[in-house]
């Protein structure tokens, strides 16, 4: 029991663990930080500089990896040889879904901070007052006050490229200096100004554009514009766990990282009235161990925690670890999209653009924003982009020879496309439970999904179409051509909700400080803790909750409170 006793312990590695990890072990604490997958070490991706000849089928899935991975398959990314190894196998993860449900997940170190998105944006207090204003679901027990210094806390280490805009609903950061936009995107933007008097930024993106404020990376360096991002950047140049947050861990000698731990149940000392610690399965050899420490950070993801916390059950809890108030597993939430529209755009024959920008542009939420009201609640942003056809349109040119030759010395046409994320509300109906009766291949349960759009999002789906193809209309671009793609929750990948911050424990599972109400020395901080989905990325924001939790439970570690 001693030689696996820790002060801290972090469950993931991911976005929320990494921070987690860091924070505490810089502040002192002996931490152990356990992941389910395989370890990966900064620099270790393995397709990172290969040429599109040199993967396996022109970089085109097999038909197995379809039959393995047919749930991952549904981003049209997953399964590409590519990046398949970064995700999970359907048949040895299984889960099922009443409606369609897209669970996107990555085992290994760093988790989904290799693959993800990177645009990090701020939420407003126009997010964080929505609930109370609306009279939907809990009030956050926070405001952006609350948690602004923590944004610039993490902008600082991370480094965000952007553009300030003073915007109400979209507070700005920390920035390292903006990617540019393209000559369409910039028409496009004045225009959006003069006729509609909307604003339109280039994406604010964790890449490196310019030297850190700080020499505590000297493992990364600014943006290639190679655009291979989800392979893994052997420059560093976008925040991951792995390439950021981990080495600054291990930099401090305070942190035991063990990969291969499936972390299953949490473990509940009846007299203490405390978690004591973690029950572990080994991924590779079955082998179960339990490990100990005052204090625990769940950041295994929205899912994997509540995973963790349904399947930790006790006479003081159930129901589930913490689920005094039955929200656990409920009110899931992630962004829909899928929505837009896309348009041919003339007149700029003569330009075109050097390197393969990793980001787009941004349109900020408008809608239900100051005086304009709509028959739904809350709203959306657009994120796009327009480009000219290159080389790429020339694979399946019918011509040969001398014809094709003179087809490409000049590149095609110019096109521009946006689709919304819009806010998905909170919704008690909308959960995940725990099934029993089905295992995966470690012998676990495994997680069963009840959840759908409601008319909420419907209504406001039809603005994103609208919306999106009246502006490009208005901007004198043709063959306008409006998108409406079948969604399921998930795709977003941005799931959040299952074990939800709020003021009062009888209606939510964690305080202010992401600290569980039912026992206090159980951190959540991952996509589990959020009270509303807004409709900005979420990422920046689950990185500012950890590092104020983590600054929260050293503090109450000092005072003996914990």
């Amino acid at each position: 029991m001693e030689k696996n006793t820790f002060d801290a312990i972090v469950v993931g590695t991911g976005i929320s663990g990494g921070w987690a990890a860091k924070e505490l072990t810089e502040k002192g604490l002996k931490t152990l930080v356990l992941d389910r997958g395989r370890m990966v070490r900064h620099g270790e991706y393995p397709t990172t500089t290969e040429d599109p000849w040199q993967l396996a089928h022109g970089n085109r899935p097999a038909l197995k990896d379809y039959e393995r991975k047919s749930k991952q398959a549904r981003t049209g990314y997953t399964i590409t040889p590519a990046s398949a190894h970064w995700f999970v196998d359907d048949i040895d993860n299984p889960y099922e879904e009443k409606y369609r449900f897209d669970w996107i997940r990555g085992y290994h170190v760093g988790g989904r901070s290799i693959m993800w998105g990177r645009q990090s944006y701020r939420w407003s207090d126009l997010d964080f007052e929505g609930n109370a204003k609306d009279g939907i679901a809990v009030d956050w027990p926070i405001r952006y006050a609350d948690i602004a210094p923590w944004y610039d806390h993490v902008e600082t280490f991370i480094g965000v490229s952007g553009q300030a805009e003073g915007l109400a609903q979209l507070p700005d950061g920390k920035f390292l200096p903006p990617m540019e936009l393209n000559c369409v995107e910039r028409e496009f933007q004045g225009k959006l100004k003069d006729k509609f008097g909307r604003a339109l930024t280039i994406g604010r993106t964790a890449h490196l554009t310019g030297p850190l404020a700080h020499d505590q990376s000297p493992q990364r360096s600014s943006c290639r514009y190679r655009n291979l991002c989800i392979r893994g950047c052997p420059f560093g140049a976008y925040f991951s766990s792995n390439a950021s947050t981990l080495p600054a861990a291990e930099k401090t000698g305070n942190m035991t990282l063990v990969p291969n731990a499936i972390v299953y149940e949490l473990i509940y000392d009846e007299k203490q009235g405390r978690a004591g610690g973690v029950r572990v399965l080994d991924a590779e050899t079955g082998a179960r161990t339990d490990y100990f420490a005052k204090v625990i950070f769940l950041c295994a993801s929205t899912f994997g925690s509540a995973h963790i916390l349904l399947n930790s059950t006790s006479s003081r809890f159930p129901n589930g670890f913490g689920n005094d108030s039955g929200e656990l597993g409920c009110n899931i939430m992630d962004h829909h999209l899928g929505a837009g529209a896309s348009a041919t755009v003339e007149g700029f024959d003569d330009r075109y653009y050097s390197g393969r920008r990793p980001n787009g542009f941004y349109i900020p939420r408008y809608r239900n924003v100051g005086k304009d009201k709509r028959e739904y609640l809350r709203g959306f942003g657009y994120q796009g982009g327009a480009s000219r056809a290159g080389w790429g349109s020339l694979q399946l040119a019918p011509e040969v020879g001398e014809d094709l030759k003179n087809k490409a010395q000049a590149p095609g046409p110019w096109s521009i496309g946006m689709g919304g994320f819009g806010e998905i509300l909170p919704n008690h109906d909308n959960r995940v439970t725990l099934d029993r009766s089905r295992k995966d291949k470690y012998g676990l349960p495994i997680l069963a999904f009840d959840a759908r759009l409601r008319e909420n999002e419907l209504r406001m789906r039809k603005d994103m179409i609208n919306d999106a193809a009246e502006m490009l209309e208005a901007a004198g671009y043709r063959d306008v051509r409006i998108v409406d793609e079948p969604y399921g929750i998930g795709l977003g990948i941005h799931e959040m909700g299952t074990a939800r911050m709020g003021r009062d424990p009888k209606t939510s599972v964690l305080n202010a400080f992401n600290q569980m109400h039912a026992c206090k020395n159980v951190y959540v901080t991952d996509g589990s803790c959020m009270t509303s989905a807004a409709c900005q990325n979420p990422s920046l924001t689950y990185m500012a909750l950890t590092a104020r939790a983590a600054n929260h439970a050293v503090e109450e570690l000092k005072r003996r409170n914990i």
